[in-house]
């Protein structure tokens, strides 16, 4: 009988595994934190960088945009730049470095062509309307 009442009667040990709970429960939301702050920067950096993309790239200057770009978003981030008509669309998509690296963010942003600019692939000087800029008329 006397083996019963030690096994229920005794709280030696409880405080120390309640507050190991209790610890590991404060590393896991300190973590989530951390990775909520981090995917917030890292979208912000994706916003940024889509939008000066876009903006460099309606002005007529892609070499400039894909730098500019580069050098704002996060570290190992793709840029997809995307020339429909007159529209300009920027897609910058990254990982998130840190506790949550399974986590992607993405960002786009959208711009009008600035009249007299070249359309076409970002990368290429195409023109609009299929003429040749260099010739009159537009013929070759």
């Amino acid at each position: 009988m006397a083996r019963a009442e030690w096994a229920v009667g005794d709280d030696r040990g409880t405080v120390t595994v309640e507050a190991a709970l209790a610890l590991c429960s404060l590393v896991m939301v300190l973590a989530l934190v951390i990775g909520a702050i981090a995917a917030a920067g890292a979208q912000l950096r994706c916003l940024d960088a889509a939008r000066e993309t876009a903006r460099l790239v309606a002005r007529g200057e892609p070499d400039r945009a894909r730098s500019a770009g580069a050098s704002i978003a996060p570290a190992g981030a793709s840029i997809t730049i995307g020339i429909v008509g007159d529209l300009v669309t920027v897609e910058v998509s990254s990982g998130i470095a840190g506790p949550l690296p399974a986590l992607t963010v993405s960002a786009s942003a959208v711009g009008v062509l600035e009249p007299g600019t070249l359309a076409g692939d970002p990368g290429e000087h195409a023109t609009t309307g299929g003429q040749n800029p260099e010739t009159p008329g537009g013929r070759p």
